[in-house]
């Protein structure tokens, strides 16, 4: 007899159930969602998945379906579950970041967030932009007796990085540019001017023009380290849309330039590429003809990383831990890469 489903069950509890895996597909398939997502979240709670989902699965709606799942299978709520499985559990380094001014752009959410609450974590004084001052705001009260200094600022406008740099105070010994938005999935030619100029903005441009802003600051010091979040979709063309993948590609063609040119200044460049992580950045799909290129191989993905395991894969390169690597291109994807 299954174990009894709850919020906290995994979603791979919930799709072995006899009668949750139908239950649980059909609510993605109402929402929109392809039920080949499911493969690569599998070790998450379904209360992660709601998380997720941004409201478009709720948790009493959930919890209305575990109740009918259970009775179903003639399972009470109250039977015994197995021990979770051991999960990963991120370890602090105390004082890495200490009399560090590290200045992390997205951090907002997602990545960009997980790596500004461990390098404040760790000692250092974070610089924390993004585009939401509620998201700032929230970042800053969670971490309230670490120096965190939120900027609201704009990298795709010169205003947004002067704010930046005038809130790093004359220092910068790290910068991690993870500020980035995706195309929703478009394919070439139905990519328009906007979409193209908006993405290659945020994505490549405003990293471009925040990091020579912060180069100076590094070439006087005659150290530092910068870390550009690419993709995936930098290593393949079967990721995402058009515009997306072209400004990933050049992101890794700037840090492996940037390696070069300053790495006799003591300043190391070098590039993570995540695969799937459970981010608050906007993934939908709108192209008809971009869905059904991609969505087949979505069945293929590993498993989706919570944005503190891309985290702990940038603070190891923004950190001196990483003092002999340089123009690197770090996969931080589960495996997908070797695929």
């Amino acid at each position: 007899m299954p174990a009894p489903l709850t919020l906290e069950s995994t979603v791979a509890e919930w799709l072995d159930h006899p009668a949750g895996g139908p239950i649980l597909r059909g609510v993605l398939e109402d929402n929109g969602q392809s039920p080949a997502l499911l493969t690569a979240v599998r070790h998450f709670t379904m209360s992660r998945l709601v998380e997720m989902s941004g409201g478009r699965i709720g948790a009493d709606e959930l919890e209305r379906l575990a109740a009918e799942a259970n009775a179903a299978a003639g399972v009470s709520p109250d039977a015994p579950r197995p021990a979770p499985a051991p999960r990963w559990q991120e370890r602090i380094t105390q004082g890495r970041f200490a009399g560090s001014t590290v200045i992390i752009t997205g951090a907002g959410s997602g990545i960009g967030r997980a790596t500004a609450s461990r390098v404040a974590r760790e000692g250092g004084r974070v610089v924390a932009a993004d585009i939401a001052q509620d998201r700032l705001d929230a970042l800053a009260n969670e971490l309230d007796g670490h120096e965190v200094v939120p900027v609201r600022a704009d990298i795709t406008r010169e205003d947004g990085v002067a704010a930046i740099l005038a809130a790093a105070d004359g220092r910068a010994d790290a910068l991690a540019n993870v500020a980035g938005i995706t195309d929703s999935a478009v394919p070439l030619h139905e990519v328009d001017d906007e979409l193209w100029q908006r993405v290659l903005d945020v994505n490549l441009t405003g990293m471009f023009r925040l990091t020579r802003a912060v180069l100076p600051l590094m070439m006087a010091a005659e150290r530092g380290s910068i870390v550009n979040i690419t993709s995936e979709a930098a290593l393949r063309g079967s990721t995402s849309g058009t515009a997306y993948t072209a400004s990933k590609h050049a992101v890794v063609g700037l840090t492996r330039s940037a390696a070069f040119m300053y790495g006799p200044s003591g300043i190391r460049v070098n590039a993570v590429a995540p695969g799937g992580v459970a981010t608050g950045i906007e993934g939908g799909m709108s192209s008809t003809m971009g869905r059904e290129r991609l969505e087949p191989l979505l069945a293929t993905l590993p498993t989706i990383a919570e944005p503190e395991h891309i985290a702990a894969s940038v603070a190891f390169l923004l950190s001196d831990d990483s003092v002999n690597i340089n123009g690197a291109l770090l996969p931080s994807d589960g495996g997908w890469s070797v695929q």
